[in-house]
């Protein structure tokens, strides 16, 4: 499913030779270090600006060429230090200032250094000195200052004339860059990305020597210098991430060495050169996300091996050659204006991604595309395609992802879609398909998503669907199916979402896979007699619509069973007798019920809403009122032996009869009061009543614990159900969770203690539950939170994402969203579920990783195909909760993800203010200006490319410099 060389292609080059070359450390049998350098070094470990006395930097070999990151040269009858790798060692600035400036100081007496790296440090500041005074370091040729904290301007680099290498990407400088690289006329390779410089881009006239250029993710403005041309030298160019202007200099097209040329993100627009077509050595180019406009020049794959040119405003045809170079490797061209028909001339071999989707292209798919026997992304969902498809997509061997969707296509599925045995993702919905379900089609044993929904399928729903072990949401709605659900649907492990509504199914509702846990959907058919009672053993689904169908009698009582559920669907159908009584946060709705169906006053939240127009966005709409509790994350414990335990439930018919039986219960936090408050007896007689419950998710249930002494804590029990959380004891848990507890950060939720069961984890913090920024966002519009309120909840959000991912281990979400968002006050959140990463195993999933990681509006595309929750992921997550915070809406309506509505609607402009939340929009025009500064990190951060979203630290400064 995943190929090796995409990852490592897209890699920007300029990293692959950044910064430090090999260099031989020397043997034992080398000549000793002289008597003064060996000196400096134990000088330099006992100044060390650590934050603890024991320092990481491995120096226990008596001879300090053998030392961590130490590499020595032989000079005469003596080694001298030529490298010194001290990345990711926990120094800091923040130490004791003589040591800080002793480092330093010392650092400049190793006049042989050549090779110095401080990277992933803590840095906030260098000493001036180190700058302006240290002549010792005339021979440096490659110095890594990258990700630290360093802020401020830019400092007079003029002292290091040896510099070839400079690294000080991923930090918080600022300000314009004038002459201070001016004394670099040896550079070669400058790195200046994720910072906050703004102005012009610098001059670059005494850098004759540049061969890569990086000045990514800051704030530069105005045009790309037509300067830039004299560079002969330059392979890599990446302006992308900054507000630059204009058009793309001719000039560029004349670098006889470019391989590298990235412009996304910016708001460069004009037409693109038709000269860059000529470099030989152009392997990847990429203008994604600006305003260009007229038509994609002829040829400019010639050489090009990486394209993308989606999100911008190109029109006409898609040259005829386009897609015909033998070296294509990615094609994306998605959300343009381009029409006509999809050339048919495919000749590549490596061709494994290939998108034009969102644009107005009509015609046929051509049966040449069996050709591309690489392909693995094929995406041409949302054009004017108006063909079959043929026979020849069978040949497409390793196809993983096929979206096809909202187009007019029509005609039967062929068999030969059987042939594509790696798929994962099938997307055909909202198309004219006819006909049956082909058999071989529950071939794919590796499908994970199968979405056939809105065409005009007909026929039974086979038996053999069980066969599809891996899948988690099928959505066959609005078709023709006739007939009754097979009962083999109840032996799909995996299925986490079930939609069939709007067809003509009728018979009895068969047992359902225990795994479903987002929704299921069966309105608009022909159902009747009893509701199963069986349905109650669905704990973890979240929305169940059984609306518009002919259900008689009482509604079961062991629906009440459905712990996770939030929304209950049974309007218009003839049930009688009275509605059992649920927990106050589900929804209920049972209107248009003949029957005579009558509401227990215990149900408040019950609603009388009117008949839906639309089944379908019914159940949309149903799934974005409960979005972000749909966390498809969970935990299980292996046993610490062959034995078979008793599942401790959580509902009791008498308080406290159900009290789990504590196995280890044990303290996190070093604070006495806490200590003192906390106990875990009365902890567990709480948590065996259900009505202490105050919030419910898929795997997760809260509750509010009033200690003796009358302190107030949130208890969270993991409900987990899935043998890919196993573990391999309490006590590797326990050690995971100790260290999550030593963290110490206002805006994430840390765990203070936690009591570990047979089969269950209780995690204790402190009760600052006043709602979740979903309820507050979603629940009461009529109540908009203010401008304010959003502003500080989402620097707060990524000040504790930040620190989360600045750990030495970083710490990743599974699922982060609104409803993960608590709030201590309006002001104040903080990030739960801090633990689960930790503790889960992908790997073990039987299905994509999407299926198991997320909510659904929320979930990187990325993880559709791979098994590994990444940084970029969480930063995708988050601005799809800044996008949430801007414009009002929830992560999914309308059968649309927020984040794909808010990129097609921002490609131009003047397009972005109707976005955003009209309530809080026209508040002022100083409210107006931070909203458009703080839409475009959301839009970075949700880009579609994991390689080009900002940090967490970037994004939080960007986030602070809104205005």
């Amino acid at each position: 499913m995943e190929r090796c060389c995409d990852d490592a292609f897209f890699l920007p080059l300029f990293f692959l030779s950044l910064f430090f070359f090999s260099l031989p450390i020397s043997a034992r049998d080398s000549p000793p270090l002289n008597n003064t350098q060996e000196e400096i070094l134990v000088s330099l470990s006992k100044n060390l600006p650590s934050s603890t006395s024991n320092a990481k930097w491995n120096t226990s070999d008596p001879n300090p060429c053998l030392w961590q990151g130490v590499g020595c040269s032989t000079s005469a009858n003596s080694s001298v230090v030529t490298k010194l790798d001290l990345s990711g060692l926990g120094l800091y600035s923040g130490a004791n200032a003589s040591s800080v400036a002793g480092f330093f100081h010392h650092l400049c007496r190793l006049d042989s250094l050549e090779f110095l790296d401080l990277s992933r440090n803590a840095f906030g500041g260098i000493p001036a000195s180190f700058f302006s005074n240290c002549s010792g370091l005339h021979g440096l040729k490659s110095l890594n200052l990258s990700s630290n904290r360093l802020a401020g301007a830019l400092w007079d680099l003029s002292d290091f004339t040896s510099l070839d290498t400079l690294d000080l990407s991923f930090n918080a400088l600022q300000g314009p860059i004038n002459s201070q690289l001016d004394g670099l006329s040896g550079l070669k390779r400058l790195n200046l990305s994720y910072n906050l410089f703004n102005g012009t881009m610098p001059g670059l006239g005494k850098h004759q020597e540049l061969e890569g250029l990086v000045l990514s993710t800051n704030r530069f403005s105005g045009s790309i210098p037509n300067e830039i041309g004299h560079h002969r030298n330059l392979t890599l160019l990446d302006l992308s991430q900054n507000y630059l202007s204009g058009g793309i200099p001719s000039e560029i097209g004349e670098l006889p060495k470019l391989q590298t040329l990235l412009l996304s993100s910016n708001k460069l627009g004009g037409l693109i050169p038709g000269n860059l077509s000529m470099i030989k050595t152009l392997s990847r180019f990429a203008a994604n996300q600006n305003n260009f406009t007229g038509k994609i020049p002829p040829g400019i794959t010639r050489y090009v091996r990486v394209l993308d040119l989606s999100y911008n405003q190109l029109g006409g045809m898609i040259p005829s050659g386009l897609l015909s170079s033998p070296n294509l490797v990615s094609v994306d061209l998605t959300h343009n204006n381009l029409e006509g028909s999809i050339p048919d001339n495919f000749l590549s071999q490596n061709l494994f991604r290939l998108r034009l989707g969102e644009n107005s292209l009509a015609g046929s798919i051509p049966q040449t595309i069996g050709r591309l026997s690489s392909l693995s992304y094929l995406e041409l969902n949302d054009n004017k395609l108006d063909s079959k498809i043929h026979p020849e997509f069978g040949l497409c061997k390793n196809l993983t992802l096929l979206n096809l969707a909202s187009n007019s296509l029509q005609g039967s599925l062929p068999e030969e879609l059987g042939s594509l045995q790696k798929l994962v993702v099938l997307k055909l919905q909202t198309n004219n398909f006819t006909g049956q379900i082909p058999d071989v089609l529950f071939r794919l044993v590796n499908l994970s998503q199968l979405n056939l929904s809105s065409n005009s399928f007909s026929g039974v729903i086979p038996s053999t669907i069980s066969n599809l072990k891996k899948l988690s949401n099928l959505n066959l709605q609005n078709n023709d199916f006739n007939g009754s659900i097979p009962d083999t649907i109840g032996s799909m492990p995996s299925l986490l979402e079930l939609q069939l509504g709007n067809n003509k199914l009728g018979g009895p509702v068969p047992r359902m896979p225990v795994s479903l846990g987002i929704a299921l959907n069966l309105s608009n058919n022909f159902f009747n007699g009893s509701i199963p009672s069986y349905l109650g053993y669905l704990k973890d689904v979240e929305v169940l619509d059984l609306s518009n169908n002919s259900f008689t009698g009482e509604v079961p009582n062991s629906l009440t069973n459905m712990k996770s559920l939030t929304l209950l669907d049974l309007s218009n159908n003839q049930l009688s007798g009275s509605l059992p009584i649920f927990s106050r946060y589900v929804t209920i709705i049972t209107s248009g019920n003949m029957g005579g169906l009558l509401n227990s006053s215990n149900n408040s939240n019950t609603g009388s809403y009117s008949k839906r127009k639309s089944p379908f966005l019914a159940i949309i709409l149903s799934i974005a009122g409960a979005i972000a509790g749909l966390s498809f994350v969970a935990l299980v414990f292996r046993h610490v032996s062959s034995k078979r335990f008793y599942r401790v439930e959580d509902e009791g018919s008498q308080y406290g009869e159900n009290t789990p039986h504590i196995v280890n219960g044990c303290f996190i936090t070093a604070h006495s009061i806490h200590r003192s408050s906390i106990d875990f007896c009365k902890t567990m007689e709480v948590v065996g009543n259900p009505g202490h419950i105050i919030l419910k998710t898929r795997f997760s249930t809260y509750y509010k614990v009033v200690m003796p002494n009358g302190a107030s804590y949130t208890v969270k029990k993991l409900n987990w159900t899935d043998k890919i959380f196993q573990l391999g004891s309490h006590e590797r848990f326990g050690r995971e969770l100790e260290t999550l507890g030593k963290l110490s950060n206002t805006n994430i939720m840390v765990p203070l203690a936690y009591v570990l069961t047979e089969d269950s984890a209780y995690l204790l913090y402190e009760h600052v539950h006043k709602g979740t920024v979903f309820d507050f966002l979603h629940k009461d519009p009529e109540n908009a939170l203010d401008w304010p309120s959003r502003y500080s909840i989402m620097l707060g959000v990524a000040q504790g994402l930040t620190f989360l991912h600045g750990c030495t281990q970083p710490v990743l979400l599974l699922d982060l969203s609104t409803k993960s968002i608590r709030l201590k006050s309006l002001k104040e959140p903080q990030v739960g579920d801090i633990e689960l990463c930790k503790v889960i195993d992908p790997s073990k999933s039987t299905g994509s990783l999407s299926t198991i990681a997320g909510s659904v509006g929320y979930i990187p595309p990325e993880y559709a195909y791979t098994m590994k929750v990444t940084m970029a992921g969480n930063v995708y997550s988050f601005g799809v909760v800044l996008l949430e915070l801007l414009t009002g809406k929830p992560a999914v309506s309308d059968g649309l993800e927020l984040a794909q509505w808010a990129l097609s609607c921002s490609v131009r402009s003047k397009e972005r203010e109707p976005i955003l939340d009209s309530r809080i929009f026209r508040t002022s025009l100083a409210v107006r200006s931070q909203m458009l500064s703080v839409l475009k990190v959301a839009l970075a951060c949700v880009n579609v490319s994991p390689e080009a979203r900002p940090n967490m630290r970037n994004a939080l400064r960007m986030l602070f410099n809104a205005k």
